[in-house]
């Protein structure tokens, strides 16, 4: 049972759940009952009826008018004006709450400091996300595309660069292609996952239109084709990050700045595609010997634990190339 505190007037209303209040607002948009009916049938006030056609869900209990404060009530501009000032000095020369009451204090405010301290805390306040330190296990991998620019025959171009990673032991494999597409991320993910000697039981990816045909919900996405293909044949968990949401796999993210940044510059000549992709291949293999701060081991060393979860290789490879029926 739902109880609706005091309406407009003193009124109060009470429904069952929110499936009364659909079925309410479903008979007054068809209009087949009328209201005087509805509110017999329901057993709900009129007020209620009202808030009910208003709102869309109930909006819980609402003040009609602020609290008023009388002592601090001339003076909070004066508060809003001195934090919007601090803004422009260093932060720890700006003003406290015990501070700025003491400063209102000398300006004839009789009140208490605790009614000054909410007032400041209210005006500092902003709707700001927490983000929740992540926790990174075995066998689990982050995926996204980068680009940079090679000189590849004499000609300086720009090359579409796939990146795996795995958080846990900061390993990562690069490749360059012509562009993003699904023939690419297939050939990306066959490539990493022969470098890596296995296959990680979930992978992250952004909501690229290569893998995602539609967003359901935070998390819940419809697949493409070509992505199913691949995850039927590996067998990994797919993970999408939210929208617009690049923190949720940020080890990634920054394996594409670090990568681009040491691999690729100088900007590296080659003769084609091929050549570039085996050089990159080397660098990422001598990268395993890195050790980095606050890690037990060298990347290689963690690399094995990450192995020790992944799934093996199934027997055939992947065939990383769009496939049509057609007629001689």
């Amino acid at each position: 049972m739902v109880f609706w505190p005091g309406g407009p007037g003193g009124a109060e209303g009470v429904y069952t759940d929110m499936e009364q209040w659909t079925r309410i607002r479903l008979a007054l948009r068809e209009g087949q009952t009328s209201k005087r009916e509805l509110m017999r049938q329901e057993g709900i006030h009129w007020d209620t009826l009202q808030k009910i056609q208003d709102h869309p869900e109930p909006p819980g209990y609402r003040m009609d008018l602020t609290r008023p404060k009388p002592k601090l009530g001339p003076y909070l501009e004066v508060i809003a004006q001195i934090i919007k000032d601090d803004k422009s000095v260093p932060k720890k020369q700006r003003h406290t709450a015990t501070r700025i009451y003491h400063c209102l204090k000398e300006m004839g405010y009789t009140g208490k400091y605790t009614q000054v301290k909410e007032a400041v805390r209210e005006i500092k306040r902003v709707s700001r996300e927490v983000y929740m330190p992540l926790v990174h296990r075995p066998g689990e991998a982050q995926v996204d595309f980068g680009y940079a620019v090679a000189k590849v025959s004499g000609v300086l171009r720009k090359v579409a660069l796939f990146i795996m990673a795995l958080p846990y032991s900061d390993a990562f494999f690069m490749a360059a292609f012509e562009k993003e597409c699904s023939e690419s991320y297939w050939e990306g993910h066959v490539r990493a996952f022969e470098f890596f000697g296995g296959v990680p039981h979930r992978i992250s990816y952004d909501n690229t239109r290569v893998l995602v045909s539609k967003i359901i919900g935070p998390h819940e996405r419809e697949l493409t084709d070509g992505f199913l293909k691949l995850q039927s044949h590996y067998l990994f968990q797919e993970h999408f990050c939210r929208v617009r949401r690049p923190n949720e796999k940020g080890v990634v993210e920054g394996m594409v700045k670090y990568a681009r940044q040491n691999f690729m510059v100088p900007v590296p000549q080659v003769k084609d595609l091929a050549e570039l992709n085996a050089m990159l291949a080397q660098k990422c293999r001598d990268d395993l010997n890195r050790r980095l701060r606050g890690k037990g081991g060298t990347k290689s060393e963690l690399l094995q634990e990450d192995q020790a979860a992944f799934a093996p290789l199934p027997p055939s490879r992947f065939d990383a190339c769009r496939k049509q029926p057609t007629r001689a």
